[in-house]
Formats: C-alpha cells, structure tokens, sequence
C-alpha cells in the first residue's frame, strides 16, 4: 500500500481480514515521557502524539528515498499498528539517543521512531513498559478554536492514555492520507494544530455516518475488534454540511 488517499469504508485499522495481513508485520514505536513527579495531561499526550505522527510522516526522511522511507512502506504495506510505551530518567535519555523525532507539547514530549518489525523492537525500546499511561486532565480542555482540526474520541470508550495515543495517531495518519498536496503544506507550515476532545454522545454518530476519516480498529489491545474509536474533522475534508 502507498500513501495515497484510503476512503473510510477501506481503513487499514479495520478488523476484517485482508491481503496486507499476509505481509511482513511492523509497528511503529511511539514512546511518552512520564516523570513520576511531572507526568503530562492527558489531552495534551494525546494531541502530541498525533503531530509526532504527523511530523513523521511528512519528514523527509520518510519520503522518497529517505533514510526511513523503506521502512515507512513496509510499514503501510501491512496493517498500520503503533505502540506507544512509556519511559522516565535514563529510560528516556536512552531513547533520545535513537533515530527518531521528538514533538514536545505543552506538558507532553513523544517521541516517535521509524518503523520496526513487530518482533524486532531495539532493546533499548522493547525493555519499556506500554502498561502505566493512565493519565489525568487537571482541568477540562477547553473548545477547540475556529477551523481547527479536531480528532474526536468516541465518548462510549474507556481507552487508557497509551491506546487513545494511538488512536488519535492512526486518525491523524488517515486525515493525512486524504488531504490534497495544498492542503497537507499548508497543515505541515501551521506546525499542524489540531485538538483531541471525546465527542457528545448525541453527535458521536453523526460524526461517525458523515464521510470524514473514521478509525475501526483492530482490536489487539483494550477494545474489541471492529469498534469505531476516532474521527478526524479537518475542515478541508469536510464533506457534508455540518459534518
């Protein structure tokens, strides 16, 4: 698979079974720093997480004939899986010391590494632990602002912080995947805003039924396979009035 655009119905987060189940497995490693003195809110993670996926994605080591650009593919070619694992003090400084990229929020630093074989994890990332990201807002976040992309949590889903990480990053990749070339500089030059908030339980199916990039994922961790996680409304792919 490349990174054309994949319309909402063809997810490859969906659970049905398909022909990239057949190719060589990768993830890509994702990890959160959480200081037991200063761990992060939880939006702001989230939120994080999905610039750091979307800051990999459009680095130009990822494309073309990038450093990462095989193993981005390789990556696509399969089911698009992401694991996010958590690190403090050494553990963290261990990680910054392999190719990646850092995204630092506002209390919140992801960083987020090229794609690796699902049992091949570096050492250095495969020793961190994925459980121990239950996360806390200290206060609620407040609206999204005017024409700012919004990744919305389906409000009848109790994901921990690490699995709504990557969920948000799997909406803000198919969100990527569907914007035109214009619209995907002009994100990547605003330094892609975007806000992560749970949805009214009213408008969840609306969103949901509106066309705009839906995550159904796969169901390996938390919840089960099938269920719709995440829709991202960015406005440039907005497709029906009120969507």
């Amino acid at each position: 698979m490349n990174s054309e655009p994949t319309p909402a119905g063809d997810s490859p987060f969906r659970s049905a079974s398909e022909a990239r189940d057949s190719a060589p497995q990768f993830v890509l490693p994702l990890v959160v720093r959480i200081e037991r003195s200063a761990p992060p809110a939880r939006t702001d993670a989230l939120e994080t997480s999905a610039r750091a996926v979307l800051v990999f994605l459009s680095d130009e080591r990822s494309v073309g004939e990038g450093e990462w650009a095989q193993a981005v593919r390789d990556w696509q070619d399969a089911r698009i899986r992401k694991v996010v694992r958590r690190a403090r003090g050494a553990e963290w400084r261990r990680a910054q010391e392999l190719p990646g990229i850092t995204v630092t929020g506002k209390s919140a630093e992801v960083r987020v590494f090229p794609p690796v074989p699902l049992d091949g994890w570096p050492k250095e990332l495969a020793k961190l632990q994925v459980s121990g990201t239950d996360l806390d807002d200290p206060e609620p976040p407040v609206a999204p602002g005017p024409g700012e992309p919004v990744l919305w949590l389906n409000p009848d889903l109790d994901m921990s912080a690490g699995k709504a990480m990557a969920q948000t990053g799997h909406a803000a990749q198919l969100a990527w995947w569907e914007l035109p070339d214009a619209e995907r500089d002009a994100w990547r030059a605003a330094g892609f805003p975007l806000a992560v908030r749970t949805a009214d339980p009213a408008r969840w199916r609306a969103l949901t039924e509106s066309g705009l990039p839906l995550v159904r994922d796969a169901g390996f961790t938390e919840i089960a396979p099938g269920s719709c996680t995440v829709v991202a409304d960015h406005p440039a792919l907005r497709r029906t009035p009120g969507a």
